[in-house]
């Protein structure tokens, strides 16, 4: 007896990726890039897809820049888009001995809310080690119903 046959719609990933210089310049063509790219994909300019990983491509890059910077090195950011599914935003940086962690900040502190609004925008996030040296701070979007 055999089981009965479904046919599954093909899935077509689709991935960007692109190295930027760990400078505040590099990590505003990265937010550019990646909102360009979208629309490219046909999630456009302005919708709520767009705009959460605009804040969450700005975020993790200045993050990249700020705190995840060797000289001489670039950081990297991967697209990955599976229409209807996910969007996989993946920044890599070789500083692997600093890990982000979504800590409260304090009433005056200065800093330190950048990961609070990664975890409010993105349906998950992680930090996961870089081979050979460095980390990637990976967040998704779930696009699904």
């Amino acid at each position: 007896m055999s089981s009965p046959q479904t046919r599954e719609a093909p899935v077509t990933v689709r991935v960007f990726t692109q190295r930027f210089s760990s400078t505040p310049r590099g990590a505003r063509l990265a937010r550019r890039l990646a909102l360009h790219q979208l629309d490219r994909w046909k999630i456009p300019y302005g919708s709520g897809v767009s705009d959460a990983a605009a804040l969450l491509v700005a975020e993790l890059a200045a993050n990249a820049v700020t705190h995840g910077r060797v000289p001489g090195r670039d950081f990297e950011l991967t697209l990955s888009y599976t229409p209807g599914l996910r969007l996989r935003i993946d920044v890599s940086d070789t500083r692997g001995e600093r890990r982000p962690t979504a800590a409260v900040p304090g009433l005056l502190d200065e800093g330190g809310r950048g990961l609070l609004l990664v975890e409010a925008l993105a349906s998950r996030w992680s930090v996961l080690d870089r081979v050979p040296v460095g980390k990637t701070v990976r967040a998704e979007l779930d696009l699904g119903p």
